[in-house]
């Protein structure tokens, strides 16, 4: 994969210090994972889910992996194959991880919305060797939906999470349920520590999702990093990010390996059922995109013994109003904040021995292992043992990094004198909803499809739950009447665009704000959306 890609190489003078510093060693995530199952057999793993609950130990969850990777083994999968996972946070996509990683293949999650458009694009440029999917989930047929995508694409195994419920599979489907109880795998196999181990898929300043592709020393290392910045004390957390997400996957199965904690999920978050799982058996929140907390506060079953759970709250990978850390703090929730993204996932970060005003108002200093710099216009310009190998888009890839291995990451940030980090803008046209990408350029694409619009531009609006979210601000041809935001929603589902990407709100303009050569000013659209100066 690396070859076909044409990954790029980490500056030698670079390599060579992450690994005499300590911060790259030979530990692949199949070894790490196996290392970190082995101590942890009799901890808990539990999945709360209206159609899939689960209890049990993560031994459990080590010996189904291994008859599911002996099992693939038999189907000739190994080192540098591509095994994509479309999977909710169920027993089996902590299974089908395991299992993948101690194959040494590259796993691609897949986050368990995204629908054809989406999907279809992926699979064409992972052309993967093993797909394991959900049967149903939410509003998607995953049976139906990979039948269709499949149609064409021979040499691909397909592997369902089946369950009592499931029915009859398609025929060219494969029944989970039936590999997990053969001969265990009894080791993973070797696999080169630089070679690629994750590809993430999130949405950016291009249509289609980008893939980002980790190599087992970034993936590793950045484990270790976040377990570093997180607090050793406190209640074992829920996790609702979903493992189909870079940072879901992370936060779900590694971390806890490492830190030597009991694995919850929860596969739709739901504030009443974390609040009541929280007050039933003692457990925490893991913190994340504000909303995660956010939602928790507004419920009306939160109360004083919920709080008591919720000793301190670690925020990013969505903008982070001050008015949410802020009323965290007036909680007594302490709140510590980081920055990063799917190509470097942690840059800056506070700790909670930082001071109050940092933590609260900051996204913190850089990192251990990490370099960060401002270009003349702002930009943060970043390196690290964490940091990606680049995109399975070579032009994205050389876009991205300059000669010394500098990323040009897209955001704009202002330096303060103590050297904490503050997020201002982004270059990149990126909306973040909730802590998933959204590709404005793409919703555009889909949103100009309607009738009688003369132009588009989706740009990032406010929001207290989640963020941000997709604003959709559109000119209407001369004599068309304008669209109402239920005809744009409606427009969208019959695209196929998935439901989170969908504009949440509708402006309509005469004209928009322009540079002399007519090109759309996104920063002041955004300014007028944020003042109110919008119509309605």
């Amino acid at each position: 994969m690396g070859e076909r890609w044409r990954l790029r190489a980490t500056p030698a003078d670079l390599a060579a210090e992450y690994r005499a510093r300590g911060w790259w060693d030979d530990t692949t995530v199949g070894t790490l994972v196996a290392d970190g199952l082995a101590a942890m057999g009799s901890a808990a793993l539990t999945v709360r889910s209206e159609v899939r609950p689960w209890r049990g130990t993560l031994g459990d969850l080590d010996r189904a992996a291994r008859s599911l990777a002996s099992a693939l083994r038999a189907r000739g999968v190994g080192p540098g194959d591509a095994v994509v996972l479309q999977l909710p946070n169920w027993f089996e996509a902590g299974v089908a991880f395991a299992a993948a990683s101690y194959l040494g293949a590259v796993v691609v999650p897949v986050v368990h919305f995204y629908g054809p458009k989406e999907v279809g694009y992926i699979l064409d440029v992972v052309e993967p060797d093993v797909i394991i999917t959900a049967d149903r989930f939410a509003r998607t047929d995953h049976l139906e939906m990979y039948q269709a995508l499949l149609a064409d694409r021979d040499g691909v195994e397909w592997l369902v999470a089946d369950s009592p419920d499931t029915g009859p599979l398609p025929d060219r489907a494969t029944a989970v349920s039936g590999l997990l109880d053969g001969e265990p795998l009894e080791a993973p196999l070797a696999v080169d520590p630089d070679a690629p181990a994750v590809v993430g898929f999130t949405s950016g300043t291009t249509r289609n999702p980008k893939g980002v592709v980790h190599s087992h020393r970034s993936i590793v290392f950045e484990a270790r990093q976040l377990e570093a910045v997180y607090p050793s004390d406190g209640p074992a957390p829920i996790t609702g990010s979903p493992m189909g997400h870079f940072m879901g996957m992370l936060n779900a199965l590694l971390i806890p390996l490492i830190k030597h904690q009991p694995v919850h999920l929860i596969d739709k978050w739901d504030p009443g059922v974390v609040l009541a799982s929280m007050r039933a058996e003692g457990l925490g929140v893991s913190g994340g995109a504000p909303y995660f907390l956010t939602s928790l506060l507004d419920h009306p079953d939160f109360t004083d013994e919920h709080l008591a759970l919720m000793p301190y709250a670690g925020l990013g990978g969505a903008a982070v109003p001050l008015a949410v850390t802020e009323r965290a703090k007036s909680l007594g929730i302490k709140v510590f904040r980081s920055y990063g993204s799917t190509e470097h996932p942690s840059i800056t970060a506070t700790l909670l021995s930082d001071p109050e005003d940092k933590r609260l108002a900051t996204d913190g200093s850089v990192l251990p292992g990490v370099e960060m710099r401002l270009d003349e216009e702002g930009q943060i310009l970043s390196r690290g043992p964490d940091c990606f190998v680049g995109y399975t888009d070579r032009e994205l890839t050389e876009a991205a990094f300059d000669a010394d291995g500098w990323y040009h990451t897209g955001d704009v940030g202002v330096l303060d004198a103590d050297g904490y980090l503050t997020i201002s803008d982004r270059l990149s046209d990126v909306i973040i909803r909730g802590g998933e990408n959204i590709s404005a350029l793409e919703v555009e694409d889909v949103l100009l499809g309607l009738d009688g619009l003369a132009e588009v531009t989706v740009v990032a609006a406010p929001d207290a739950r989640l963020g941000e979210h997709a604003a959709a601000v559109v000119r209407v041809q001369p004599g068309a009447a304008a669209p109402s935001l239920d005809d744009v929603r409606r427009h969208m589902e019959q695209r196929g665009l998935a439901r989170q990407k969908w504009p949440e709100s509708l402006y309509v303009v005469d004209d928009f704000p322009r540079t002399p050569t007519g090109k759309v000013q996104k920063f002041r659209l955004r300014q007028q959306l944020r003042d109110g100066q919008l119509p309605d």
